[in-house]
């Protein structure tokens, strides 16, 4: 008898009309073989987020991660420019940097070949007898970098339109709000035990709030005034209006630009795959996600102010009375998703029907079928 493969388990699964959709079957997040897929079909060929631009400050600055198992160099050039490239030396392909940190010139820590800022090999002890050794052709390969707006978006596809042309809509919904003149504050790191669908998907709806954060900002959710819109190709969203309980959610006092509803508007934009931004007048802060395994989920969460915050005095007390909010609600969020990969690995395990507070959810499921069945 022929096993269905979880790929048609989704195909299945999203084939029927939202009002009588049900979860994503836990093969998809349990299986093995599908993680193999997401990473040559949905990683590998998508823009993924490096975190903010004003990370990396100065001429020489990097980091470095990882896109469906390459490891990438991304740093500011000798002229202050964002470059991505590969991470791995042309001499005997040993790894050259690891984590954050600065750097006039990169140097292999095997052999001590060293490459420029721009990826152009500039030196290689004691290879003048080696009669195929070109100096010209042994720099770092080149990978796709560009800051949209504010964002460091890499892809290891020569031929993906860029963010701008992907997220297009996104200037009608958000772009009063000029994602790009806000300051990342924050940045952390964090590795949890469940998989990454199961993060992003909780950050697109809200219909888990008023109980898994009832100990932080459930209390003032209302179900019932939720908003959750039919998403885009290339990302979904639902928003909420906030009351005064965060002062940072809302307009700054000397914002006069921002009318009506729009001073206390909190949006949640979910970028495909695993760019999660929730943006206020005041604030942002996101996540961007990597699967580590189908069990695990590398996660890059950080967060800062609008122009008008940055600049009040009082934004510092502001901004550590959020961040402790922040802290707390990530917490509520990591119990709760790694209880459902635990309740995952049950053999009475079936997906059950969706709300219509999780539209985001069942268009997050659309494309990721739409993306492996390309296989």
């Amino acid at each position: 008898m022929n096993r269905i493969t979880p790929a048609a388990e989704l195909a299945e699964n999203v084939a029927v009309p939202f009002e009588r959709a049900t979860a994503m079957p836990a093969s998809v997040y349990t299986s093995a073989e599908f993680l193999a897929l997401e990473q040559s079909h949905v990683f590998a060929k998508s823009w993924v987020c490096a975190g903010r631009a004003e990370a990396l400050k100065g001429r020489g600055d990097y980091m470095t991660l990882q896109i469906a198992g390459e490891s990438i160099i991304v740093l500011r050039d000798g002229d202050g420019e964002l470059r991505a490239m590969s991470n791995v030396c042309r001499h005997r392909m040993s790894l050259l940097l690891e984590g954050r940190g600065t750097v006039r010139v990169i140097t292999c820590p095997y052999h001590a070949w060293t490459y420029s800022l721009d990826g152009s090999l500039r030196g290689a002890p004691a290879m003048e007898r080696n009669g195929s050794f070109c100096k010209q052709t042994s720099g770092l390969p080149a990978i796709r970098c560009v800051n949209w707006k504010g964002w460091i978006m890499v892809t290891l596809d020569a031929d993906l339109p860029d963010p701008s042309a992907i997220y297009a809509e996104i200037d009608d919904l958000v772009g009063y709000l000029d994602m790009s003149t806000y300051v990342e504050t924050f940045r952390e790191e964090h590795r949890w035990q469940t998989n990454w669908k199961i993060l992003a998907e909780n950050f697109m709806e809200s219909y888990h709030l008023p109980v898994c954060h009832a100990g932080t900002i459930g209390g003032a959710t209302r179900l019932r005034d939720m908003v959750c819109p039919e998403g885009f190709s290339g990302f979904n969203y639902h928003h909420i209006l906030k009351d005064d309980t965060v002062p940072l959610a809302l307009a700054h006092p000397s914002n006069t630009v921002l009318q009506g509803d729009d001073r206390r508007r909190t949006w949640l934009l979910a970028l495909y795959p695993s760019l999660l931004i929730t943006l206020t007048p005041g604030y942002f802060w996101y996540l961007s996600l990597m699967p580590d395994g189908p069990d695990h989920v590398k996660i890059l969460y950080g967060g800062g102010l609008s122009p008008e915050f940055l600049a009040d005095p009082a934004a510092e007390g502001h901004l550590a009375a959020l961040k402790l909010l922040l802290d707390d609600v990530n917490e509520e969020d990591k119990g709760c998703t790694e209880r459902v990969w635990q309740g995952m690995q049950s053999r009475l395990a079936r997906p059950g029907p969706l709300s219509h507070l999780e539209r985001p959810n069942y268009e997050f499921a659309q494309w990721i079928s739409r993306m492996v069945s390309q296989a």
